[in-house]
Formats: C-alpha cells, structure tokens, sequence
C-alpha cells in the first residue's frame, strides 16, 4: 500500500495494489460524500472490478495528519 498526497489540490491517494499505471482505473465510484460533508472519496476499479486505490479529496479535513506526514508526492 502507497499513499501520495498533492497539498495544492488537497488530494491524497491510497494505492492499495503496488503500482497503480496510467490508465489501469477503468471504473471509478464517484460522489462518496464522508461524515459530516467535509470531503469526497472515489473508489478506482480495474477491468477485473479489482480495487486499485482509493482518492480522497479534501484529505486534511478527512485523514489523521499522521496520515498525511508519511505520505509521499505524487
């Protein structure tokens, strides 16, 4: 598991496969709303409904900062 973290966009991903390639997200599950509305979460499927990652937007509002401090650029 890898996560990567974008501060401009306020956007971290969860890569739970160890190399997600461009293009391998073939389905996404968007608008995943999280308590209390303070991000979004969207879920990356491959073309074998295998789950690749897991975006989160509004990421500071919604992951633990310890999160953030080991996660690495994109």
């Amino acid at each position: 598991m890898r996560i990567t973290y974008d501060a401009d966009a306020d956007a971290a991903y969860i890569a739970v496969v160890d190399d997600v390639p461009a293009g391998a997200a073939t389905q996404q599950v968007h608008s995943i709303a999280t308590p209390g509305g303070r991000g979004e979460v969207v879920l990356d499927f491959d073309a074998h409904d295998r789950l690749l990652g897991v975006e989160v937007l509004g990421a500071r509002a919604v992951l633990a900062p310890e999160v953030l401090d080991i996660a690495s650029a994109p």
